[in-house]
């Protein structure tokens, strides 16, 4: 009897193993074959100038104090006019609400839909008390060991500024694209884009235009941060998280500290968001998440490969592991950020009143009514007041990846970036993009840069700085967009 059981489960492993084996080696590579594309034929040096030029405009955008940085804005503009010059002198210009720029770029063909390239003029400022551990003056524009030194560098000037080079240039050597291409340059994105953005899709809106796709900034080139990807991976926003930020609020009767009450309003506040962040929104790797790592599976080395590919056996422990990172957690599940905690104002006093802020990044699937339910169950506290904050947003919806826009962008990033794997992923932070839901059901997030792990810190960080390298990869890869957008494949 043992012999027979042993040798039924020695049966069912060489069962397993095969099966793994065979959907391992199988499971074929979704890579595009191209070509790569030609070198650019352009006075990189002088480019990077131009960029170091517009990084040195402080237009750090401000929701309270819209009007605060219009001097340097109007620069930038005025900046953008004079080292553009065939771009301002075929292109149509509108300036929307303060400062935001509409460009159109009128095709061949009425009958083709339009697209629209996406970037943004404003930055975050610097953090305060950081400014000596800057290697260069942040906002000198500094070219330096090959880089472009400088807040906005990466965040989002060098979009902006690769975009106008690559036209410039299309220009110059007589190209004219067959659909209208619409350039969107908002000028508050760090603050919502709400007065830049938004305006300008619902003035799309208002004339009639739905853009065929749009391309905002977001996801990168990532090399050497994905464990078991010898290559680097070019991973393309198909949506991104919604946003919300609950205010919490709990009154009791303040009192003197000498005679505390069993549960004081700190305390009640403190359990309740320690409750809370134990409750961890449930994820798994589904959705976008599954897209990404479907298309990886082939291209990874050794276990991960094998892992990847057999998520129908393997699924718990991967997403056990990938739990364990900030990062790959946060493309699973809605995440939970406590960000905000006040209360009391003096040692020997208790509070009558403990405050508290919530951020939740939405997944799709996910909605603001489903976080806050969550959130009123974890708490576990009735008595605490839950408010939420005006500027929530949904999760976009999905973005299809068997569209002209995916399929453009996915052919011009092998070209310009012939070493790197492209895959969909999902965009974990806002862009202005998710304002043109309205106008488009294919709105692409992705930045040619290229960027190792030490380099993530340097969004909204210190040290932000681009590779003059780089700076000409990004620009060829909206040079063959524009060209590949022409004439699809």
């Amino acid at each position: 009897m043992l012999k027979r059981v042993f040798l039924a489960l020695v049966l069912v492993i060489a069962a397993l193993v095969a099966a793994v084996a065979v959907k391992t080696w199988r499971t074929p590579s979704r890579q595009v074959a191209v070509a790569p594309a030609p070198p650019l034929a352009i006075d990189l040096q002088a480019a990077a100038k131009r960029l170091s030029g517009g990084i040195q405009f402080r237009t750090v955008s401000s929701f309270d104090d819209p009007a605060g940085n219009a001097a340097e804005f109007d620069k930038l503009h005025a900046y953008l006019a004079e080292q553009f010059p065939k771009v301002h002198a075929t292109l149509k210009k509108e300036v929307i609400g303060q400062h935001a720029l509409l460009y159109t770029w009128t095709g061949s063909d009425p009958k083709a839909k339009p697209v629209a390239l996406m970037a943004h003029q404003d930055m975050v400022p610097i953090a305060p008390g950081t400014e000596k551990a800057w290697s260069v003056d942040p906002f000198s524009g500094e070219i330096k060991d090959g880089f472009i030194w400088g807040r906005g560098a990466l965040d989002n000037k060098g979009n902006l500024f690769a975009q106008m080079e690559a036209i410039e240039q299309l220009i110059g050597s007589g190209f004219k694209p067959t659909q209208t291409i619409y350039l969107v340059m908002g000028d508050d994105e760090e603050v919502s884009g709400l007065r830049g953005a938004l305006p300008i899709a619902e003035l799309l809106k208002s004339r009639g235009v739905r853009l065929d796709w749009v391309l905002d900034e977001g996801l990168l080139v990532l090399d050497g941060v994905l464990p078991g990807l010898s290559q680097p991976s070019a991973l393309i926003g198909l949506a991104e998280k919604g946003y919300a930020t609950f205010f919490l609020s709990l009154d009791t009767a303040p009192g003197h500290s000498s005679m505390p009450p069993a549960h004081s309003a700190i305390g009640q506040m403190s359990a309740a968001l320690a409750r809370l962040e134990s409750k961890p929104m449930p994820g798994g790797i589904k959705g976008i998440a599954g897209q990404m790592f479907g298309t990886l599976a082939p291209e990874m080395n050794g276990l991960n490969r094998v892992l990847l590919s057999n998520l129908w056996l393997t699924g718990p422990l991967v997403e056990s592991q990938l739990e364990k990172s900030p990062s790959s957690n946060a493309m699973l599940r809605t995440t939970t950020a406590l960000t905000i905690v006040r209360a009391g104002n003096k040692d020997n006093v208790l509070p009558g009143r403990a405050e508290a802020a919530v951020n939740f990044r939405i997944l799709p699937g996910d909605t603001i009514a489903s976080v806050e339910a969550h959130l009123k169950s974890a708490l576990g506290n009735d008595a605490i007041q839950v408010k939420q904050y005006p500027g929530n947003s949904e999760p976009s919806p999905v973005s299809p990846t068997d569209g002209d826009g995916y399929r453009a962008i996915e052919r011009s990033v092998r070209q310009a970036f012939p070493d790197a794997i492209v895959a969909p992923g999902l965009m974990v932070a806002a862009t202005d993009s998710r304002h043109f839901s309205i106008v488009s059901d294919a709105v692409y997030r992705f930045s040619p840069f290229r960027v190792k792990s030490e380099d993530l810190a340097r969004f909204h960080g210190t040290n932000e700085r681009l590779a003059i390298s780089n700076y000409g990869e990004a620009i060829n890869f909206y040079q063959q967009l524009l060209r590949n957008t022409a004439q699809p494949q």
